[in-house]
């Protein structure tokens, strides 16, 4: 009872932690700004960034384009880790798979995803759909390559003692390769996650007429500086929340898994 009230107390500090040093960072740079040691023409204060912030939450301006994104990016990262996490975890099982697929992943992982945008929109056009495609292969590859890494780094005792005891296949699967795999799984999951923010606000500052990105390039063009660190800090906000996220499902589908200071 001790060591769960200890540990509770210690995710408590963590917590405050992960929220002061932001906090702390925010402050300085105020400072900063005040002392003059920063040029609001190219760096302005917090203060200013959050008028911005706030006019542009009056207008309606900056919710939209955090809707946009959020659903190519979300959109995006279902179409692309989905299957990523089904070909990874056979690849990881069968040897087979692995040798037909692996190089074909050595191949196309390389190839900066947004090079890829012009061909993209020749097949599916400049619409939504070439957006969410273009974070489908931003996704993809980072969720195959961390679930077959976690299939791999199993014991293979696990796989012995399942088979002497006749557990069928799909048991090897549910009890075995899957549970085994989870933790790589969500490791790929978080590169992913983070891979998709950059994916989607570079093609919309070439390919968009809303969104973060296109918010950020406009921005840039209008020399609009506080609204341009709004849509940075916006992409900062979003990240770490989808992270948090990402990390609550992490520890629900993974209850046995105890975390160490």
């Amino acid at each position: 009872m001790t060591w769960g009230k200890d540990a509770l107390s210690l995710e408590n500090r963590e917590r405050l932690l992960s929220i002061a040093s932001p906090v702390a960072l925010l402050l300085v740079w105020q400072l900063m700004s005040w002392a003059g040691l920063l040029d609001p023409r190219f760096i302005p204060s917090p203060i200013g960034i959050g008028k911005a912030a706030y006019a542009l939450l009056r207008s309606g301006e900056l919710l939209q384009n955090i809707w946009v994104s959020l659903i190519r990016i979300l959109a995006g990262f279902v179409i692309g880790a989905v299957p990523g996490i089904l070909i990874g975890l056979a690849m990881g099982v069968s040897r087979w798979v692995r040798a037909a697929i692996d190089p074909l992943v050595a191949a196309l992982f390389p190839i900066p995803k947004i090079s890829l945008l012009p061909l993209i929109m020749l097949y599916l056009g400049i619409g939504e759909a070439s957006k969410i495609a273009l974070v489908a292969l931003g996704v993809v590859f980072l969720v195959l390559i961390n679930a077959m890494a976690g299939v791999l780094a199993i014991d293979p005792i696990h796989f012995d003692v399942a088979k002497n005891y006749g557990a069928p296949r799909y048991k090897l699967w549910t009890r075995v390769v899957i549970p085994g795999a989870l933790p790589m799984i969500f490791v790929g999951m978080r590169l992913g996650i983070g891979v998709a923010f950059i994916v989607i606000v570079a093609a919309e500052f070439v390919a968009a007429r809303s969104g973060i990105g296109y918010l950020i390039w406009t921005s840039w063009e209008t020399l609009r500086i506080e609204n341009m660190f709004v849509g940075i800090i916006t992409i900062t906000v979003l990240g770490v929340l989808t992270t948090l996220v990402l990390h609550e499902i992490e520890r629900l589908a993974m209850p046995w898994r105890r975390e160490h200071a």
